[in-house]
């Protein structure tokens, strides 16, 4: 009985202190923020961030050329910030 208190005892010291190496930055997404997203996904991020479905993305936002965007062998990639940044401002102007 001893040995099962003491390793959960450990577990809990170790989950705590895990815990406790992200508590000065409590932002969740500061580590994925810099992610690329393909121009194919725009739409199911899109909705992601709206709560929406992909489909109902297309619907609200059908053009996706105005997005700040960075070309790489032809294909478009937005950076995860800036389309929360844009969704952001785009809500904000209606």
């Amino acid at each position: 009985m001893d040995i099962i208190t003491g390793i959960g005892i450990a577990l809990a010291g170790y989950f705590i202190g895990d815990g406790l190496k992200n508590f000065k930055s409590p932002d969740p997404h500061e580590h994925t923020d810099h992610i690329l997203i393909k121009e194919k996904d725009l739409h199911f991020y899109i909705g992601y961030y709206l709560g929406v479905t992909k489909e109902e993305a297309k619907q609200i936002v059908p053009d996706t050329s105005d997005i700040p965007h960075i070309t790489r062998n032809g294909k478009r990639y937005v950076q995860k910030n800036t389309l929360r940044e844009w969704l952001t401002s785009m809500l904000e102007k209606e």
